[in-house]
């Protein structure tokens, strides 16, 4: 590959970039919280609807849709330019969420979440390529880690905000206070942000793209098989399994002869793509794939409420925030990213090993600072594997390398919330019924566990404590593998504004 100069920043313009990544922002805050929003208005919503079966469908359908569609959006976007390709998923969520709002049954609903999605996952990919647009690579990883907290914020308040709207105004205004905030935005994007055409014809690998929306459909359905069919090794889980595995092996052969493919195989020549993947993978199951199990455990072992096991997440988020900020500054100053992988999964892998010592009746100020040190980890390291696959990229595949390696985050956090579950309960099914007073002790509430006599309650909290420490054991295990990715990653200094790219196949 010829060396080459990265393309100029598509707004010269600060106050002009302040603002289109200010609508960004919005359009990211409004995506994400959403899918946190739901979680607390669920059971108004099966209350009015019924079809408690179902239940699981509302917030896995939103999942499966989302993560199907990433790496196609990200290369829509390199094909069409980024405009037009936002704009588009942005009015595809908001229209999914007048019809949420409006939805007549749980069918429609769940119907109407798969369109959220659908404008949902397009609109993550195409926030982080419109930054590699907007920003040179060192200035872009301080505005990613600010987009990072965009993230954490939409998963600390949208719960609570959930729960309050639905209280004051009922469940469907969490849907349809997106209306007027899509349509903020979609005017702001198309008044203010450039069109950059693509130098190249497109031509759609229609192939691609339904093979791999198949394969991470599949890999979505397998990983939440448990709640949605009963069980991971149940029939439909397995069959699903075989599809899934067909449709992959289809859709590499069919990308191998593809003019314009939808994850470019030359990509993976690339050993600092290939390494980032492995990191995202194991990010976002230590990251996003711990946040519920961190939660049971604090109830389980604890005694406190979930209010009380709520303060704790202040100290996992805000050590994210610090994290995240600290981060973004140091790849900006420095131009290396190398060196916060290393640190992020060195403080999460430790973290979780020192988990594995907690029991019941540790000191609850320890298990808080192993939740701050675990959120520092995940911060430093948030925005490495999509700052480092855009500078490993040719300008051209941009945007199909970060859908990669976004769709590869949300992989890695579903499939560990799997094997997490089966953990969890795995070890719990060997307490059975000795403890007095306690028939199943997985269905066992908060405040039923407060209104246990003190000897049964010591004896779940210690059950749940010997469940969790397998379960920290493969989180650290998950950190480890990531780490190991990390150390062989070439220290790769990231390009100043103006400055000559040098591509290398062993960047």
């Amino acid at each position: 590959m010829d060396m080459h100069a990265p393309p100029a920043p598509l707004v010269t313009d600060h106050r002009l970039r302040l603002i289109i990544f200010f609508f960004l922002s919005s359009a990211m805050f409004m995506a994400t919280l959403d899918n946190q929003i739901v979680s607390t208005a669920l059971p108004t919503i099966v209350g009015e609807f019924g079809h408690l079966e179902r239940f699981g469908w509302i917030g896995s359908s939103y999942l499966l849709a989302s993560s199907a569609v990433m790496p196609i959006y990200g290369k829509l976007g390199d094909l069409f330019g980024r405009k037009y390709v936002m704009m588009t998923a942005i009015a595809i969520f908001t229209i999914g969420s007048a019809v949420c709002g409006l939805a007549v049954s749980m069918n429609t609903l769940i119907a109407a979440r798969v369109l959220q999605g659908l404008g949902g996952g397009g609109i993550m990919v195409s926030i982080f390529s419109i930054n590699a647009d907007l920003f040179e690579p060192r200035e872009r990883a301080r505005y990613q880690s600010y987009s990072s907290l965009v993230l954490m914020a939409s998963g600390a308040i949208g719960p609570v905000l959930g729960g309050t709207m639905s209280d004051l105004f009922g469940w469907r205004s969490i849907f349809l206070v997106n209306i007027p905030v899509g349509i903020i935005v979609l005017t702001g994007l198309f008044t203010m942000l450039p069109y950059r055409k693509p130098e190249r014809k497109p031509k759609i690998d229609y192939a691609g793209a339904i093979l791999l929306a198949l394969t991470t459909s599949s890999i979505v359905l397998v990983a939440d098989s448990s709640e949605l069919f009963g069980s991971i090794i149940s029939v439909q889980s397995v069959g699903i399994l075989a599809f899934g595995i067909v449709c992959a092996t289809s859709w590499v052969f069919v990308e191998r002869r593809a003019v314009e493919p939808i994850v470019p195989p030359t990509l993976f020549r690339n050993p600092t793509f290939s390494l980032l993947l492995v990191i995202s993978i194991t990010s976002g199951a230590i990251a996003i794939g711990m946040v519920n199990y961190f939660a049971l455990f604090l109830q389980t072992t604890t005694g406190l409420s979930p209010s009380q096991a709520g303060v704790f997440f202040i100290l996992l988020t805000g050590g994210i925030v610090c994290g995240s900020l600290l981060g973004g500054r140091l790849i900006s100053t420095t131009g290396r990213y190398k060196p916060q992988s290393i640190a992020s999964l060195s403080l999460s892998f430790l973290a979780f090993m020192l988990f594995t010592l907690v029991q019941a009746g540790t000191p609850v100020f320890l298990i808080g600072i192993l939740m701050a040190m675990h959120g520092i980890g995940i911060g430093l390291g948030q925005q490495v594997p999509v700052i480092g696959v855009q500078n490993a990229a040719d300008s051209r595949d941009v945007g199909a390398a970060t859908g990669a390696v976004t769709l590869s985050r949300m992989g890695g956090a579903s499939i560990a919330i799997s094997i997490y579950g089966a953990i969890v309960a795995a070890n719990l099914s060997r307490v059975g019924v000795t403890i007095p007073g306690v028939s199943n002790i997985e269905q066992l509430t908060p405040k039923m566990l407060g209104a246990l006599p003190e000897a049964a309650r010591q004896a779940v909290a210690d059950s749940y404590a010997a469940a969790f420490t397998p379960l920290f054991l493969t989180s650290a295990g998950f950190a480890i593998t990531g780490l190991l990715a990390a150390f062989m990653l070439k220290p790769v200094m990231l390009p100043t504004a103006g400055a000559v790219k040098k591509p290398n196949a062993a960047e």
